[in-house]
């Protein structure tokens, strides 16, 4: 005998209190579900479209069952846009922003950000592989949008560095890191790093702003997604 329609619905609505109290959240996916619910796949799948009509969920193929009534304009998965992203689309991305990111930074540094970012600069310099290259560059990028203390920039460049985990840019940096050369790819960001760090330190915006677009023109004709004719 299956399990009642009445128990199944308040067993939902149990875990949707618990895992997705806010309008927005996600459920977990329906494999998990209907072992929470302790149902058949069919009956969840009778139970949520119902709730679904009644504006309590909604739910979107490839991206799963979120709390609240259908948005206007559905959400893009991150990881899908992630997917979608090429290494000149990302670089093109961040010659867009973080040069103003580095601007804000040095409006609203503090004594103590600076020696986090002269650390990061060291740890840059101290890399002796591809990876520890790239996990310092990452980790100094990241750090300039935390001095420039705006949670919304925060969150924009951990998507991008995000977008550096996968396959595809990878296979770019260290296609690029070989044919630079190691020694002379790590002096030269260090140096462009420790260029934006000056900048931020002094207080000085405009040469900020000038010294990470400068680096990120750099490296997006190292990595030969932007031509040298099109750089400022």
């Amino acid at each position: 005998m299956g399990i009642a329609k009445d128990t199944v619905r308040a067993r939902l609505w149990q875990i949707l209190e618990e895992w997705a109290p806010a309008s927005g959240d996600r459920l977990p996916p329906e494999r998990e579900l209907k072992n929470l619910v302790g149902c058949s796949r069919e009956t969840l799948r009778t139970a949520l479209a119902t709730l679904e009509t009644e504006g309590e969920i909604w739910r979107h193929v490839g991206q799963g069952t979120f709390r609240g009534r259908t948005p206007l304009g559905r959400p893009v998965k991150d990881t899908l846009l992630l997917e979608a992203t090429t290494p000149a689309d990302l670089m093109d991305a961040r010659r867009l922003l973080e040069p103003q990111v580095a601007a804000a930074a040095a409006a609203r540094r503090e004594k103590d950000d600076i020696t986090l970012l002269r650390k990061r600069v060291a740890e840059g310099r101290e890399a002796h592989d591809r990876a520890g290259c790239e996990r310092a560059d990452d980790a100094f990028h990241q750090s300039i949008a935390e001095v420039a203390r705006n949670p919304v920039l925060i969150a924009l460049l951990r998507h991008f560095s995000s977008a550096r985990c996968r396959a595809v840019w990878q296979r770019e940096w260290d296609r690029t890191y070989r044919r630079v050369g190691v020694e002379e790819f790590t002096k030269a960001h260090s140096d462009h790093h420790e260029q934006v760090v000056d900048a931020i330190a002094a207080g000085d915006g405009t040469a900020a702003h000038h010294a990470m677009a400068h680096h990120l023109e750099t490296v997006s004709i190292d990595m030969g997604v932007l031509n040298p004719v099109q750089s400022c």
